[in-house]
């Protein structure tokens, strides 16, 4: 069912900011790009689908190392202290997050694995992955990717069992398998961009400010088989 709400002239593109900023560069650079931006954030929220409702929910997740062995910043505390923390697959494309298996979002997995990962960043750059996850328990992919920074938030039940720790049966690992991307970063300065938008105002032609691109399902099994490290 088409959305159109007016018909325009043959001869000009009804999305002139997507016909403007759209780019085709080669797949390492549209990938690296992709995956240099997704390091750079701290944050990212993870969409899922309520499988009681339909609904659909989004969890802040907080992207991290695997260990720090000096004193934390305040914002790397953070990071150690809101609930999941990220780490990449050897592709760089496919996303592991630790969870708690006793939290919503598992649930909500079980009955619909089809997720989406969003990136923001204050400049309004911007990366949408959409995939599918699975949830995994087992100890030896937990033990491969635990931080102790879990324990912060899982917390030590005081059962012996329960502590927060590698063996802890409730952290379990998130990997988000991606399908498709979209992203959209600066082509310009911040001083360019803002010339090129002013210009834009001025004149009714869009600005020229982002590198739009488009990552397909295709793209992302020749990355894999040729990038995979795991």
């Amino acid at each position: 069912m088409s959305t159109s709400n007016t018909q325009v002239p043959a001869d000009k593109p009804a999305d002139p900011y997507t016909a403007k900023n759209k780019e085709e560069p080669s797949l390492q650079e549209k990938i690296g790009d992709l995956i240099k931006f997704i390091e750079d954030r701290k944050f990212c929220m993870m969409t899922t689908r309520i499988g009681s409702n339909g609904l659909l929910v989004s969890r802040c997740m907080a992207l991290a190392g695997k260990h720090y062995t000096f004193v934390p910043s305040f914002q790397q505390l953070m990071r150690w202290l809101t609930h999941e923390l990220h780490e990449q697959e050897g592709n760089g494309v496919d996303l592991i997050f630790h969870a708690n298996t006793e939290s919503g979002k598992t649930d909500d997995l079980a009955s619909d694995p089809k997720i989406n990962l969003s990136f923001l960043a204050p400049s309004g750059e911007w990366a949408s992955l959409s995939g599918e996850a699975s949830v995994e328990t087992d100890r030896e992919k937990v033990r491969k990717f635990y931080s102790p920074a879990l324990k912060a938030w899982i917390g030590d039940l005081g059962d012996g069992k329960h502590d927060g720790g590698p063996e802890d049966p409730r952290i379990c690992v998130i990997k988000v398998n991606a399908v498709t991307a979209q992203y959209a970063i600066a082509s310009r300065s911040s001083v360019g961009g803002f010339v090129e938008f002013a210009k834009g105002v001025a004149t009714g032609e869009a600005p020229s400010v982002n590198k739009l691109r488009y990552i397909d399902e295709q793209d992302l099994k020749k990355w894999r088989s040729t990038n995979a490290q795991l």
